[in-house]
């Protein structure tokens, strides 16, 4: 089966997570867009969602979902995200898309987070996919510095800027045996908004597509 079916047949398996009424936290990426179209499929009529990206705010208004800001909403029954690495803990690496603050701060206000992906997502050690971190643009190279005195390799995202104006480090050679030791370095690190370790809040259930269907972890 196709990468590409694997994120439909994921996406489908979601919908029994939504309930008619709520307002629904909606992640970004392709494996988010699959389920998406698959909620404009169903046509579950939602009372609203939170967006964590304008990409993503742009597809939930073409299906006619009204986008609410999250300092009105409260805190969210459901948050459904997916993720470039996710480990047996549930905890994952996220960002490949540029979204990871706000993937971060709608996680942190979901009451569920469930993490949508295909097999392929699915390792041991986190680590392989570099680590995003989200910094202001005047701490870009003393943020960097501090990557490289952690043991990281970090590398500019060149013509990348998030949506909420600022730059993102790609870093490599973290170790990430204890990823929320190293969250939590990142996270004091001066000029950092966020880093695309997602281990302090890891998900609650992640549903992953394989080749003989969609399973729950």
């Amino acid at each position: 089966m196709s990468q590409a079916r694997l994120k439909i047949e994921v996406a489908q398996a979601a919908l029994a997570h939504v309930d008619a009424g709520m307002v629904l936290g909606v992640g970004t990426g392709s494996t988010v867009n699959a389920f998406m179209d698959a909620l404009a499929t169903a046509k579950i009529p939602l009372k609203g969602a939170v967006s964590s990206s304008d990409e993503t705010t742009a597809r939930l208004n073409a299906m006619g979902v009204d986008v609410l800001d999250l300092n009105h909403t409260g805190d969210l029954s459901l948050y459904i995200d997916g993720a470039d690495e996710v480990d047996g803990h549930r905890r994952m690496i996220k960002g490949g898309g540029g979204a990871l603050t706000r993937e971060k701060i709608i996680a942190a206000a979901a009451r569920e987070f469930i993490c949508i992906v295909d097999e392929t997502k699915c390792v041991n050690v986190l680590g392989e996919f570099p680590v995003p971190v989200e910094v202001i643009p005047m701490a870009r190279a003393y943020v960097a510095r501090q990557l490289v005195a952690l043991g990281g390799q970090p590398a500019l995202r060149d013509g990348i800027t998030t949506d909420n104006g600022h730059l993102i480090l790609d870093v490599r050679g973290l170790d990430l045996v204890d990823p929320v030791s190293t969250e939590t370095a990142i996270n004091q690190i001066a000029g950092v908004v966020s880093s695309g370790i997602f281990a302090r809040r890891g998900a609650d259930r992640v549903l992953v597509a394989t080749e003989t269907g969609v399973e729950s972890r």
